[in-house]
């Protein structure tokens, strides 16, 4: 059971930034100011209270799972894991609120784009590591074989 809450939680994390990710940069290239402002308070309620506990979720069942693991794939988890939940903690999460807000006042100027940079950049960077972590997850369970050299 644990296994597959495991798993519903970290597909769920990984949707949510995915989707943060690819309707931020299709309003900003694409859309009116308006779309831009609601895309962003969409982010932020109710997307971070789905995001949020699927992370923590994701986290805990992992830690439940394998509590004493450090070496192979899992070890490989293990260790990226705090550089994720850091990233979206310290960066992700304030800087979707900072920019719901300014987006909300209609304040589109430089600090909005620069922090609207920044996260697409950490977002990018915790899209990726979480693609790591379920191939690996994937591997640990046979879902996916591993590659003969």
């Amino acid at each position: 059971m644990k296994q597959v809450i495991h798993r519903a939680a970290a597909i769920t994390a990984f949707l949510c930034i995915a989707i943060f990710f690819l309707s931020s940069i299709y309003v900003e290239l694409l859309e009116s100011k308006e779309v831009i402002a609601a895309t962003k308070k969409l982010i932020v309620t109710p997307g971070l209270f789905i995001l949020i506990p699927a992370m923590i979720i994701t986290g805990a069942t992992g830690f439940a799972l394998a509590p004493k693991s450090k070496i192979g794939a899992i070890g490989k988890k293990k260790k990226r894991m705090p550089f994720i939940a850091m990233n979206g903690l310290l960066i992700l999460v304030p800087a979707a609120i900072y920019l719901n807000m300014q987006a909300a006042r209609g304040d589109f100027d430089l600090s909005f784009y620069l922090v609207q940079l920044l996260e697409l950049l950490a977002g990018a960077i915790n899209l990726f590591l979480m693609t790591l972590n379920i191939r690996d997850g994937m591997k640990i369970t046979g879902r996916l074989k591993p590659q003969k050299a």
